[in-house]
């Protein structure tokens, strides 16, 4: 007895749609093994699983990965990874611009004797220096604020456990001066505890 076709759809239950990726995956790299060995194939595999893992298979015969997209490019007539470095060199001269401007802030907010700086030119760099300490008193204060809060409330929630303390305390008091009212009278010998209470 055969086994019959299922329908090729997205299996909903996660454990067994990975379990299914690791044994087709494991079924598809065996087959492309066969081919490389036995047609003497070069060959690159590439998958990546839902979670975004790499998976590769290089066949034998093939150098390196960089070698074989070179011969792609080459049979293609496309390029693959001019584009990325393209893409590094404008990150770079992105960056390069970024550090220039603010070497030349940093040069500029340092004021020296020798240079000579136009009226405008200071004034400009009087604002930074303004809006620059008003963002600096500003975090001061909230973060002065939030200390003041936290150190309020500790200050409430001692209270709060010291007037508990104090009434448990009368309240054992009042009880012990219920149960035994005339042998703590018969037993003073001078010792009287002073809690601060009236």
């Amino acid at each position: 007895m055969g086994r019959g076709r299922s329908e090729i759809k997205r299996i909903e239950n996660p454990t067994q749609r990975q379990s299914t990726f690791y044994k087709r995956r494991d079924g598809l790299f065996k087959k492309a093994r066969e081919l490389a060995v036995l047609c003497d194939a070069d060959l690159l595999l590439l998958l990546f699983s839902a979670s975004g893992k790499l998976y590769h298979y290089l066949a034998p015969t093939v150098p390196s990965v960089k070698e074989f997209v070179e011969r792609y490019e080459a049979a293609t007539h496309t390029k693959v990874w001019a584009d990325i470095r393209q893409e590094r060199r404008a990150e770079l001269e992105k960056v390069g611009k970024m550090c220039e401007l603010l070497e030349k802030e940093l040069r500029f907010m340092a004021v020296d004797d020798g240079e000579q700086y136009t009226v405008p030119s200071l004034e400009a760099l009087e604002n930074d220096l303004e809006a620059a300490m008003h963002k600096v008193r500003s975090e001061k204060d909230r973060r002065i604020g939030g200390e003041i809060a936290y150190l309020e409330n500790a200050i409430r929630g001692r209270q709060v456990e010291r007037y508990g303390l104090c009434d448990k305390l009368a309240h054992a008091q009042t009880l012990k001066d219920v149960e035994g009212g005339a042998t703590a009278t018969s037993l003073g010998n001078g010792l009287d505890l002073k809690l601060g209470f009236n």
